[in-house]
């Protein structure tokens, strides 16, 4: 999961070759030396472990997107795909994947095509130029244009609309013209009011943020490629405006896309995307990332607010209707492009749908991108997955009034399944189940362990140090915990059924190689589950008519209740799961 983005090991790829210098420790130094005809060890100097990486990604987050994006390209036999979660108000990368086809029909993460590859981004490129029309005080939502049949003549080129076969759209409004992803309506309307100054149409997409160097901390980030016009016009043409104002003669990576899509999102507040949060030693933070601020207003409010309202009509009325939830307002644009190589345009398309939900307080913003042949939509192929992605994330963020579960007549304890026992005990701590714990648990987000069910509570324990490079067990987890674990580790994970884990197909404690598969058979527990433990019911109430007898026996739960019991504090939810990059110490030279 994410190993283009995270890496595999020492100074391979991705953010662990951009830190590994705070990464990896320092080797220790010693010495062999005879003593009482045995020869002993001496360290000189220890080992110094080194830092570790704590991403924004989100483990939960990175599975959503990446399954749903696999399962389409499966069902479309597509090249490749990717998909970029980003969160609105900080510029988080909660989730990236670069999916390949492989030659055994397979689709794995081999390159960060996300932020490395650069492609011509097709109509999700045309808010960005309705964006400078209107911030320049050109384009207003009244303004019309008549499209015809769908296909115009410009310079010698024809510029054609999707729709040009079953006659065009006619007379459009500019909300019009993006809802329907109409190119001549785009091209007419940016030709016009540029055509004799090309050069502010180019600075318009600077001023935005379309061209900014991001600074992704992934070793061989592309910058985007703007051409912007010399004043002999020698490196232009006449219908270089046009194509570019429809997402040609440009290229731009998704990262780039989606960040100006957040910053929509973000009332025009736009943010450089964040991959790392801080640097720690020894659990201390010793450095921090914070969000940076790349436009405080990449836009005029006006005109901001204007494309965001277009956007959401493009998902409920337009071409992005297949993204459309019944749950919440999602905003977005289609995109569909073909592929240019140095010897012309080929025969594969790039698909793609880019927008942010929920459309009314935007929490994330999204952009999906397939790379695949004929016949080629964003709207139906690439939507679907943002719908998905979108539908599923908002999911996993609703809260649970924990307060309504619990008993508090006939307190039971509940069987607590292996795995995170810091997320078990927030549980546990809000159903006001009584639980021992280690201490400092409260303070760790991530704490792998077992637990025990008995008449006076839960009893927590945290597993023994495991070495990195030994295959831990995780029979007995649910599926979130088993895959961050594992391929925290650098193990690619592929499962089978539903449930927890019952089998895995390494065996607990072998060694293993990076990037490794196992496979992991999930199931229902059925009869092996374990019975939860309910106290005995009171006896009943002596009649009104005796007295109640002071010396009445206490169950066995009330003797044993511990003498502080959690507090309940409301709303809660299953605590997230950060992307630990761990250090690259040697374990072996440390003392």
């Amino acid at each position: 999961m994410a190993t283009c983005i995270k890496g595999l090991d020492s100074a391979r790829t991705g953010i662990e070759l951009s830190f590994d210098s705070v990464l990896r420790g320092k080797p220790g130094v010693a010495h062999r030396q005879k003593v009482l005809n045995r020869y002993l060890t001496i360290i000189d100097q220890p080992a110094e472990d080194g830092c570790d990486v704590m991403t924004t990604l989100d483990v939960g987050m990175q599975d959503i997107c990446e399954k749903a994006l696999s399962d389409k390209l499966t069902e479309l036999n597509a090249n490749s795909g990717v998909v970029i979660l980003m969160e609105v108000a900080t510029g988080d990368i909660k989730a990236m994947t670069s999916l390949r086809r492989m030659s055994d029909g397979s689709y794995q993460e081999i390159n960060a095509d996300a932020v490395k590859n650069l492609y011509e981004p097709g109509s999700v490129f045309k808010p960005m130029s309705f964006l400078v029309a209107m911030d320049d005080g050109y384009m207003h939502m009244n303004d019309i244009v008549d499209v015809g049949c769908g296909v115009k003549e410009m310079y010698g080129a024809m510029m054609r609309d999707a729709n040009w076969r079953s006659g065009g759209s006619g007379v459009v409004n500019v909300p019009q013209i993006l809802q329907k992803s109409l190119n001549v309506g785009v091209s007419v309307l940016i030709d016009r009011y540029y055509h004799e100054q090309p050069e502010k149409f180019v600075e318009g997409l600077y001023r935005i943020g379309v061209a900014e160097d991001l600074k992704i901390p992934i070793p061989g980030y592309a910058k985007p490629r703007i051409r912007m016009p010399k004043k002999d016009r020698s490196n232009w043409s006449k219908t270089a405006l046009p194509w570019m104002s429809i997402g040609y003669e440009t290229q731009v990576p998704p990262i780039t896309t989606v960040t100006f899509y957040n910053a929509l999102a973000n009332n025009g507040k736009m943010l450089r995307p964040r991959l790392v949060k801080a640097i720690l030693k020894n659990g201390q933070v010793i450095q921090e990332f914070p969000p940076v601020v790349l436009r405080e207003q990449m836009a005029k409010p006006e005109a901001v607010k204007n494309i965001r309202d277009i956007l959401e009509s493009v998902v409920s009325i337009g071409t992005g209707k297949r993204a459309k939830s019944p749950y919440f307002p999602i905003s977005g644009k289609t995109g569909t492009a073909q592929v240019w190589t140095k010897h012309g345009f080929s025969a594969q398309y790039l698909v793609s749908f880019a927008g942010y939900f929920p459309s009314d307080k935007p929490l994330y913003s999204c952009i999906v991108c397939i790379q695949k042949g004929a016949p080629a939509s964003g709207g139906l192929q690439c939507a679907p997955i943002f719908k998905r992605v979108a539908e599923t994330v908002m999911a996993q963020r609703r809260t649970s009034d924990y307060t309504q579960a619990r008993d508090t007549i006939h307190p039971i304890s509940p069987y607590v399944h292996p795995g995170n026992i810091a997320s078990a005990a927030s549980v546990l701590h809000q159903l006001g189940v009584a639980y021992t714990a280690p201490d400092g648990l409260d303070e760790q987000p991530i704490r792998w362990g077992i637990s025990h069910t008995s008449e006076v509570g839960v009893s927590m324990s945290p597993n023994e140090a495991e070495p990195s490079a030994m295959v831990p067990n995780v029979q007995g987890y649910g599926l979130r915990d088993a895959l961050f674990r594992l391929e925290e580790l650098g193990l690619h994970v592929r499962t089978e059924g539903v449930g927890r884990v019952t089998k895995q197909s390494l065996k607990p404690g072998s060694s293993f190689e990076k990037g490794q598969e196992i496979v992991l058979t999930l199931g229902q527990e059925g009869k092996k589950r374990k019975k939860v433990y309910a106290p005995p019911a009171p006896p009943p109430e002596a009649p009104a008519s005796q007295p109640a007898d002071s010396s009445e026996k206490k169950s066995p739960a009330d003797e044993k209740q511990p003498a502080t019991a959690p507090k309940p504090t409301g709303k809660s939810t299953e605590r997230p799961l950060p992307a630990l990059i761990r250090n690259h110490s040697n374990l072996s030279n440390k003392k």
